[in-house]
C-alpha cells in the first residue's frame, strides 16, 4: 500500500494565494522557538508579500532577532481555514521606494478599507509609527 503526500505548494502558489485572500496568519518565532501567529492584511506582487504593523510591535522585535516566518490563510479572527503553509523570511523595509511599492500593492488590494484605516491611523497619530514588512517565501 502506497501513500501519496500532497505536493508542497510552490512559492508562486503562495504569491498567487496571498495576492487574493483577504487575510492571512503570519507566524513569527520567539527566542525559545515558540510560534506566535497573528492575522494580517497582506498584498503580493510577483516577488514579495507586504504588510504593515506598528514599528514597536512584538512581531517586529521578534523579526529583528529571527527573520524566519510562516504564513497560511485564515479568517479575519486568525482562525486557520485548512490552507497550505509557506515558510519564508521577513524584513523591515527601509527605502522610500520599497515603502511606496508596498503601499501601492496594499492600496490596490484593500481600497476603501485601507483608506479608512490610514485615515484613522493619521487621526490617532499612529500612521508615522508604522513598519512595512516585506516577506519572501522560500522556494
Amino acid at each position: 500500500m502506497s501513500s501519496t503526500a500532497a505536493p508542497k505548494p510552490s512559492r508562486q502558489d503562495g504569491l498567487r494565494t496571498f495576492g487574493v485572500v483577504p487575510f492571512s496568519r503570519l507566524t513569527t518565532f520567539r527566542r525559545n522557538g515558540a510560534p506566535v501567529g497573528v492575522p494580517i492584511w497582506q498584498a503580493a506582487d510577483h516577488e514579495h508579500i507586504y504588510m504593515f504593523t506598528e514599528a514597536d510591535s512584538w512581531k517586529v522585535k521578534r523579526l529583528r532577532k529571527n527573520p524566519r516566518v510562516e504564513m497560511t490563510t485564515c479568517n479575519w479572527r486568525g482562525v486557520l481555514d485548512g490552507g497550505a503553509t509557506w515558510a519564508g523570511t521577513a524584513r523591515v523595509v527601509d527605502s522610500a521606494a520599497d515603502v511606496a511599492k508596498a503601499y501601492a500593492a496594499l492600496d490596490a488590494k484593500y481600497g476603501w478599507q485601507k483608506t479608512l484605516t490610514d485615515w484613522m491611523s493619521k487621526l490617532s497619530g499612529r500612521y508615522d509609527a508604522r513598519a512595512i514588512l516585506e516577506i519572501t517565501l522560500d522556494d
